[in-house]
């Protein structure tokens, strides 16, 4: 059974709170309901309509949000709601049922971009698609994701990269992007319209990538780490992320002042990721860490 965790999260309506769940509870469909006899195909809706704060609850992805009443502050009931959506999913409570599901296919926009790695190209699309990073580089690793491995059957497809709503896919040297991206674009376009399985729901937990592991780890780092960790996540993230990759955090040494860090996707390999890498990143570093840190390395993933 899944270990659905729920995180809270304030949107630009202060009237409304998102639940987010590190798991999907829905596929590429989204549901909202006024009252609870429109909640007649959401058990889970339905038992959250007999809080008499709720006013409207949306049901999509990885999340529900929730619209109250004025009678209430969301900080006065707000982690007692999400104990109960926890608890709800984890003893195997039905978010949608199966009957009310619209058998119709759902459009899904993906459009192609380039990436500053020429061997990268990003297929972005108008849906989230997984909840956490994976990358895989060979079919043998791809086994937790159904949708990387109908990828590899692609004789050209070196490896394969999921952030939130795209695919980064290296290829190898033997197509040209002009050749293959339409080809790409429109599978994965069918795929996801399909509603198949991208990532297996256990997946984040297999490679230790779930919320709950990820705060362990980062719990039980040094304090120097800690702050590299944060640094990378506010400024670095965004704009490798932007360009179709990811870095993470390996290890700091504080004998040598090391940092050694992991390149990902469009990131791995990429003809400028060493510059960026020196002139950017360790800059960065050493400019907020001082002498803590002395050189940063990289390996691709």
């Amino acid at each position: 059974m899944n270990t659905f965790k729920v995180s809270i999260q304030e949107t630009s309506n202060k009237a409304i709170v998102k639940f987010e769940l590190n798991e999907f509870i829905v596929k590429h469909q989204s549901y909202e309901f006024n009252n609870i006899d429109e909640a007649k195909a959401s058990p889970l809706a339905q038992q959250l309509f007999y809080l008499p704060f709720v006013k409207k609850i949306y049901i999509s992805g990885n999340f529900v949000a929730v619209e109250r009443y004025n009678i209430v502050e969301w900080a006065d009931v707000q982690n007692e709601l999400a104990e109960q959506i926890e608890s709800y999913l984890n003893e195997g409570g039905t978010v949608i049922e199966e009957s009310a599901i619209s058998q119709k296919k759902v459009p899904v926009t993906i459009y192609a971009e380039s990436t500053p790695n020429p061997a990268v190209i990003k297929f972005v699309a108008n849906k989230k698609l997984v909840t956490s990073l994976f990358e895989f580089t060979s079919i043998d690793e791809a086994k937790l994701s159904p949708l990387a491995t109908a990828l590899f059957h692609f004789p050209f497809v070196k490896s394969v990269f999921f952030d939130e709503n795209y695919v980064s896919i290296t290829k190898y040297d033997m197509a040209e992007w002009n050749d293959i991206t339409l080809e790409l674009r429109e599978f994965i376009k069918h795929y996801i319209e399909d509603g198949k399985e991208i990532v297996s729901p256990h997946a984040a937990e297999t490679l230790n990538k779930s919320s709950g592991q990820l705060d362990n780890h980062y719990e039980s780092l040094d304090d120097t780490s800690k702050e590299i960790i944060n640094i990378l996540e506010e400024y670095v993230k965004p704009a490798v992320a932007s360009d179709g990759g990811n870095i993470q955090f390996i290890s700091y040494d504080p004998e040598t002042r090391n940092v050694s860090v992991m390149l990902q996707g469009a990131c791995s390999g990429c003809p400028s990721s060493t510059y960026t890498l020196k002139s950017g990143i360790e800059n960065m570093l050493k400019e907020m860490l001082g002498d803590k840190v002395k050189t940063v390395e990289a390996i691709n993933g």
